[in-house]
């Protein structure tokens, strides 16, 4: 990607929860529900409390008729499976004909972020993680996330149109510093310069995307690659760390022939 200033953040959720400066009252309403004040905690515990877990046709109407009431916008058609968990819904923003499959989690928490963006016809499986620490996440029009995936954003992560994210995936904007040796990793805060991964991607099942890298449209990620570094638009990458092993525009025979020749000249 594009050299930019990164974000530095410190580990401050674990700091508040055990600092004791707020109330207990207070830290959920700044960590889940994402505003503070009785009638805004009121309405998040009882739409939760009565439609998260009720199972069948009768909690699929009451998710659609009530958890759009926590978004800062929420399109039509929206499909929200079981124990879907919301966490600052009102920097969720979702557009039209969405699905969020059961057990997912958007969380969208920050102090001066946008939070989560889904557009049009976006899938979200079940048990998938979107994740903010002061970050944004963007999921462009027809995205497709696999089950048990996370996307985890500490400044920006995008994922263009038409992006498949297969199984187990993981998209991690953000890593820990360590430089210093006398403290532990924890107290050293993160850094994060964001991802983006263009569209017509393919990220195979198990794969993980670090911080700081750009995937270019169509390309494709092997099943269980760890990408480290940008990869061009239509190249095709397996290993760990992924690699290149050809460009989707190129025929198979001329890649064939290519291998036969790169053989015998060895």
């Amino acid at each position: 990607m594009t050299e930019q200033q990164a974000n530095k953040e410190s580990v401050r959720i674990q700091q508040e929860v055990t600092s004791g400066m707020k109330s207990k009252l207070t830290l959920y309403s700044d960590l889940i529900v994402g505003k503070r004040g009785f009638w805004a905690l009121i309405k998040y515990e009882l739409i939760m409390l009565f439609c998260s877990r009720t199972p069948g046709a009768l909690g699929l109407f009451l998710r659609a008729r009530l958890y759009p009431c926590l978004f800062r916008r929420c399109g039509r058609n929206v499909n929200f499976g079981t124990n879907v968990v919301v966490r600052n819904p009102n920097k969720i923003e979702l557009g039209d004909n969405v699905i969020i499959d059961d057990n997912c989690l958007l969380d969208a928490k920050g102090r001066a972020n946008n939070g989560i963006t889904i557009e049009d016809g976006v899938f979200v499986g079940r048990n998938s993680i979107l994740s903010c620490k002061n970050g944004d996440i963007i999921l462009r029009a027809g995205v497709n996330i696999g089950f048990n995936c996370e996307v985890f954003s500490g400044s920006r992560v995008e994922v263009g149109p038409g992006v498949l994210m297969a199984a187990y995936s993981y998209l991690i904007g953000g890593d820990h510093e360590a430089d210093a040796t006398d403290v532990s990793v924890t107290e050293q805060g993160s850094t994060s310069h964001g991802i983006l991964v263009e569209d017509g991607a393919w990220l195979g099942a198990g794969c993980l995307v670090r911080d700081g890298v750009k995937i270019g449209g169509h390309a494709i990620i092997g099943a269980g690659a760890v990408v480290t570094r940008d990869i061009p638009e239509y190249a095709i990458t397996a290993g760990v760390p992924a690699r290149v092993l050809r460009d989707r525009r190129e025929p198979k025979a001329d890649q064939v022939s290519r291998e036969r020749t790169q053989g015998t000249q060895r």
